[in-house]
């Protein structure tokens, strides 16, 4: 006999509103605050209106995000729901060990410090408090994938939501430092973010599927950008 496909699970109110704000701009981690070598692009010519920003972040999208920052998060998840804390330590590290400039690492080790003071302030059991700790405890520093990841975990979202969450609030930070730094208006911004919003679903489940091994953190040109806004003559923001 053919097996009955069961309908997905709906993901319950409180997980779902705790992942709305996970993604939110207004999460006090300092999203906002970072352009991740977008404005070195319009600095340097190589991004100069809606289409080249268009695709600029849908190349960012697939060819970094989903082969690094969303695997992370997707094998950070499982780790933290084992309980392995030797393969926290361990994404943690890689994260930050392939980070190719200090810009790129300090916003990394910036939005983990703050997401880890952003839990501290919650009510918490006696699980997520041993959690936390875990968290605060990595060295250097905890990272945003692995940060973010224990964020979602403790809410009791699934995976698959999680890996929205967390691309949809990058997604949103990018468009908005992209009005600024382009510059572009915001019929603009929000056609760029309804072209990430497609792509999104299919970069999920390519980074839940990525093998360790083929977890990869390179993207030349984001590092030679990245580092030339080390030296920027004006900036608004702070990669």
């Amino acid at each position: 006999m053919p097996r009955v496909r069961r309908a997905p699970q709906p993901i319950p109110a409180s997980a779902l509103l705790q992942l709305m704000w996970l993604a939110s701009p207004a999460l006090p981690v300092g999203g906002f605050s970072y352009s991740e070598g977008l404005e070195s692009a319009v600095e340097s010519g190589r991004v100069v209106g809606e289409v080249q920003t268009r695709d600029w972040l849908l190349d960012q999208l697939e060819l970094s995000l989903v082969r690094c920052d969303l695997s992370v998060v997707a094998t950070a998840h499982g780790a933290w729901r084992r309980g392995d804390w030797d393969d926290v330590a361990e994404l943690n590290a890689w994260i930050a060990t392939t980070r190719e400039t200090r810009e790129m690492l300090q916003q990394t080790e910036q939005m983990g410090r703050s997401m880890v003071e952003w839990m501290n302030n919650r009510t918490m059991d006696a699980g997520q408090i041993e959690r936390l700790g875990q968290l605060r405890a990595l060295r250097p520093a905890p990272t945003w994938p692995v940060a973010f990841a224990l964020a979602a975990f403790d809410a009791a979202a699934p995976l698959r939501e999680s890996l929205l969450s967390f691309a949809f609030g990058w997604a949103e930070n990018m468009v908005q430092a992209a009005l600024k730094s382009v510059p572009l208006g915001q019929s603009a911004g929000q056609r760029i973010l309804a072209a990430l919003v497609q792509r999104i679903p299919a970069a999920v489940e390519a980074a839940a599927a990525l093998p360790r091994s083929e977890r990869q953190a390179y993207t030349p040109m984001l590092a030679i950008l990245s580092a030339q806004h080390e030296e920027q003559y004006s900036r608004l923001f702070r990669s």
